[in-house]
């Protein structure tokens, strides 16, 4: 079982390594570009309007392959779902997108290496899921309101904590709402916009706001929460 376990972390491993080799060696990352999006705008935008469905497929399967991966162009890609959605469609679909994404990637490190790291620095790591157990909801809702650090590495390194995944799942989606509505309102005014940084100024004003707001309704969510699964585990 273990041996068996273990080809399985190989052939994922493989996989990935192949997948972001493929991604740089044939410079995907080209296309995710501020310059290249605005240059081909229209041409997306008559395809989205002859083929809805299958660009938002597309769209959404590319989202959840670039976060899933941990590859750089989440942010323009949101950029992306607003001038292709809309706000309020845009919002939605990359929401969806980017948290499905998230969790795949936690997934991953836990898979390939939350065993290890535990059982390597399992007194050290300790005080810190004890810490994750008692305020893991507010901590990595914080983490994703404030872009402290990449949207990536919050992924990879929740993946090694006890978080349940249903946990990271909801809270990453409510806690990256307040980004994903900035940018994609962003995308909205896309030919207007000649880098990122004027957007990452205005995500930050929001997010401080909507962080303060949660503080004082920290506890009622947090037990709201803890009441859920106590229900839940009844049935």
């Amino acid at each position: 079982m273990k041996n068996k376990n273990l080809l399985h972390k190989i052939i994922l491993l493989i996989g990935l390594i192949v997948a972001v080799t493929f991604f740089y060696l044939f410079h995907l990352d080209r296309f995710l570009t501020l310059s290249y999006l605005k240059q081909y705008q229209n041409q997306l935008s008559f395809f989205y309007s002859n083929h809805t469905v299958l660009t938002t497929l597309i769209y959404m399967t590319i989202y959840i392959m670039v976060t899933s991966l941990s590859l750089p162009g989440a942010a323009l890609l949101t950029l992306a779902g607003g001038a292709l959605f809309g706000f309020w469609m845009g919002t939605v679909v990359v929401s969806f997108a980017s948290t499905i994404g998230a969790t795949l990637a936690c997934i991953v490190s836990r898979f390939l290496l939350r065993e290890w790291v535990q059982n390597k620095f399992k007194d050290k790591l300790s005080s810190i899921n004890e810490g994750i157990k008692k305020e893991g909801v507010f901590y990595l809702f914080t983490l994703r309101l404030i872009p402290v650090f990449p949207f990536f590495v919050i992924n990879l390194l929740m993946g090694l904590t006890p978080m349940p995944l249903f946990q990271f799942y909801w809270v990453s989606q409510l806690g990256m709402l307040a980004g994903t509505m900035v940018y994609v309102n962003a995308g909205n005014e896309l030919a207007r916009i000649d880098s990122l940084s004027g957007i990452l100024s205005a995500r930050l004003i929001f997010s401080f706001i909507l962080l303060g707001v949660f503080k004082k309704k920290k506890k009622k969510v947090i037990a709201g929460y803890k009441k859920y699964i106590q229900n839940k585990n009844q049935f």
